[in-house]
């Protein structure tokens, strides 16, 4: 397929058609309302799929395939909705809860002044120290680039100790919040993980933040019927955090599924890389501070997973993902 071709399809946030759709090369954009909080009437998103431009209109529409069979480069797309994922696998932070800047980053600043250490991380710091994979790696970096605090010990080895305690307390801090119920679940969120369980999908949440805070947001917010379901892989059940695949690697080989029947939710370009490198299928719902990352290797990117009337995508869309055939 040439470089500049590019297949213009526009899905249906229910399901996939059944048989693919044979259209011109020129397809008429569809003007839609805006869901999930767009500004514009149409949105077009970035697929992975073989440099595939996905655009994706209000739930009411059909799916359109353009066929370039006829073209000596072409290539012909078949999807249905009989398959669904062996495993659904949300990351934590940003996707089941837009937790960063008015949970962890609150949760490390009143640490910070708990322990007077002189320290305040604001909005945009943190947007940048979110780069950075895991609470306490974060801090350890940040230390490391503009001077540790004077009551932090000299030694590698206890200042490893001093930021494990340190994150101990904001993870304390952090679950205070969790547990008032102050921080809510993104929309779409619960109707997909009971989707997923109604039809026997495995669900687990894979998250580089610390295990109780994760279990924590499980628990209390998706409740105790639905937690007993879920599969938590986070903190440091891996050597390894995120840009790097171990943690979705670690939950197939533990689920015993496939990689390749996986399709993770993400919210940020590390996870999305994590995802991918695992040879997992990965949807991207923006969060707050990743709205502006780089999603080009996504299967699809959203503003969130939403409810109806607003929904953007369900679990028949998830399984469409590992259905797309391409046929050069």
């Amino acid at each position: 397929m040439a470089s500049s071709s590019t297949t213009t399809i526009s899905l249906s946030l229910a399901t996939f058609s059944s048989t693919a759709a044979t259209a011109s090369s020129s397809v008429t954009q569809t003007k839609t309302s805006s869901i999930c909080s767009f500004r514009s009437h149409e949105r077009t998103l970035s697929s992975s799929l073989l440099g595939t431009r996905i655009r994706v209109c209000n739930k009411t529409a059909r799916t359109k395939v353009v066929d370039k069979s006829s073209t000596s480069n072409g290539i012909t797309c078949l999807a249905s909705s009989s398959v669904l994922p062996s495993a659904l696998l949300f990351d934590c932070d940003g996707v089941l809860v837009d937790t960063e800047k008015d949970g962890h980053r609150i949760s490390f600043n009143d640490t910070f002044d708990e322990r007077e250490l002189g320290v305040t991380w604001d909005v945009d710091l943190y947007g940048e120290l979110l780069k950075i994979g895991g609470g306490k790696e974060r801090m350890t970096a940040y230390f490391n680039k503009t001077g540790w605090p004077e009551k932090a010990p000299k030694s590698e080895e206890e200042r490893k100790e001093f930021i494990a305690s340190l994150h101990r307390r904001k993870t304390e801090l952090f679950m205070a919040l969790i547990e008032k119920k102050l921080l809510p679940l993104r929309p779409g969120v619960a109707k997909l993980i009971d989707q997923a369980l109604g039809k026997g999908v495995k669900v687990a949440v894979c998250s580089t933040s610390n295990e109780k805070a994760v279990s924590a947001i499980v628990s209390f917010l998706l409740g105790p019927e639905r937690s007993e379901k879920i599969k938590i892989f986070a903190g440091d059940v891996v050597p390894r955090k995120k840009p790097d695949p171990a943690i979705y690697t670690l939950a197939a080989k533990t689920l015993g599924v496939d990689p390749s029947s996986c399709v993770v939710v993400e919210d940020s370009a590390i996870g999305l890389a994590a995802a991918k490198a695992a040879g997992m299928k990965c949807i991207v719902t923006k969060s707050g501070y990743t709205a502006d990352e780089d999603f080009l290797n996504a299967d699809a990117v959203f503003d969130c997973i939403g409810d109806p009337p607003e929904e953007c995508f369900d679990l028949a869309f998830c399984g469409s993902l590992l259905e797309k055939q391409y046929v050069s």
